[in-house]
């Protein structure tokens, strides 16, 4: 992906009014893939977004540019990533398009594509778009221009999907669970999947006004769901990113419950149920606990580069199913094409069902090992990672920890910052030498 222009792990994001995130820009994008989509036969698209206030903007752009190119376009509102990757695939459309920037505040934005398969567009697709965003825009013949319609039961046929993903003979009658939306797309939507099976629901950040997704809410801000399931003595909260392809949770003493955990106590009960195929994919950022866990449980674990692309990219080669960032992102190839927050919690509280267990039991059969992460910052023409001083200090921290924890360096995707992460035993122990290395990282000029 270093080579790209424009896209990133994760489609084509930035800052709004900031090339590339401008109506000029988007438009172009849509036109280019359009340009490539139409090669294909089909010329249908959906685009869908999060409640970004930028999202109107956006859209129009791209509508434009779809329609430019020829491409008819359906329109279908705030709608989560992997909802428009289910209904891409259930519309034969070519493509799907999000409008969203994940977790991110509301000021960045976002265009990520999904196949007629809903699965991420693959790198030739992509790298061909980009070749024809750099050609002079043209437009079809007044009687070839792509036409625009609204999906309006898209939300309704996502809420069904979902639901089906739950086995008929239970329900989750008795349960009241905590349910944090993000302010993003998942708000009218998840609310009514934990209802309509049964849930008693505690809504908090269901009420986007354009500027509010991700503030102070969501998965990647757990202070307030953590107060609020403590608050309605609730069995547990779940915490959905902005554009709902993320999952974090809360027990009910107020803990919470990470991707590791979270796919911990899926393939667990899949293999008790005699329905995990393989083993389970993690990343380089997957707590040494969960590795542990599933060696005592015989299932097999491997780690991918950070990222749920590399996650799906170790699934498909291996032809596994089930797959996690300890960030949240769950990929269950069972119910999915994608990471789906609403499917990762249902598969957990299926879990619950079956189990007769509380969350906070059913999480203890995995012990998290204190991680510790240390950014360092850094300048200058010298790779840190390759400092003589960086990897000797890497080898005797490693050695001192002796297979009983581990030491990850690496480059953050983003900034100038080398990510010193080392785990283990003891938070004391741990802490101490993830520093020792940070020091030798700051010493590189």
């Amino acid at each position: 992906m270093s080579n790209r222009k424009y896209f990133g792990t994760d489609g084509v994001r930035g800052l709004v009014g900031k090339t590339p995130i401008t109506p000029k820009f988007v438009m172009k994008l849509g036109w280019a893939a359009g340009k490539v989509l139409a090669t294909a036969g089909t010329k249908k698209v959906l685009i869908g977004k999060d409640t970004r206030i930028s999202g109107y903007m956006l859209e129009s752009a791209l509508e434009a540019g779809f329609s430019a190119a020829g491409i008819d376009v359906g329109l279908m509102g705030p709608m989560p990533t992997p909802a428009v990757a289910y209904l891409t695939k259930t519309f034969r459309a070519e493509a799907g398009i999000v409008i969203s920037a994940s977790h991110n505040p509301f000021y960045d934005n976002g265009i990520k594509f999904f196949s007629t398969t809903g699965e991420k567009l693959p790198d030739d697709i992509e790298q061909s778009i980009e070749a024809m965003i750099d050609e002079e825009m043209d437009c079809v013949h007044s009687a070839k221009l792509g036409k625009a319609n609204r999906i309006d039961d898209a939300a309704g046929r996502y809420i069904e999907f979902c639901k089906s993903n739950f086995p008929s003979e239970y329900s989750l009658n008795g349960l009241k669970i905590v349910l944090d939306c993000a302010n993003g797309a998942t708000y009218h939507i998840a609310p009514k999947v934990f209802r309509e099976l049964g849930a008693e629901v505690v809504e908090f950040a269901c009420a986007p006004n354009g500027v509010n997704i991700n503030d102070d809410c969501g998965a990647t801000s757990m202070k307030n769901i953590k107060r609020l399931v403590l608050e309605h003595q609730a069995d547990l909260g779940i915490a959905l990113d902005g554009d709902g392809d993320r999952l974090m949770m809360v027990d009910q003493n107020g803990d919470v419950v990470d991707g590791d955990e979270i796919i911990f106590m899926i393939a667990k009960n899949a293999q008790y149920h005699n329905k995990l195929k393989g083993g389970v994919v993690g990343t380089l950022m997957s707590n040494m606990g969960l590795e542990l866990a599933l060696q005592d449980l015989g299932i097999e674990f491997t780690r991918a580069k950070v990222g749920d692309r590399y996650v799906m990219e170790q699934l498909k080669a291996k032809g596994w199913q089930l797959g996690a960032e300890n960030s949240g992102h769950v990929i269950n190839l069972n119910c999915t094409s994608t990471g789906d927050g609403i499917i990762a919690a249902l598969n957990v509280l299926e879990a619950i069902c079956q189990s007769g267990k509380s969350l906070t039991k059913l999480r203890k059969g995995m012990t998290m090992l204190p991680q510790v992460l240390v950014n360092v910052r850094f300048s200058g023409d010298n790779d840190p990672l390759l400092d003589p001083a960086v990897i000797a200090s890497a080898e005797e921290v490693e050695n001192e920890l002796a297979g009983k924890g581990r030491v990850l360096l690496r480059k953050s995707g983003t900034e100038p910052l080398i990510r010193v992460m080392v785990e283990g035993p003891e938070l004391e122990n741990v802490t101490a030498l993830a520093n020792k290395i940070a020091d030798k990282v700051k010493l590189v000029k």
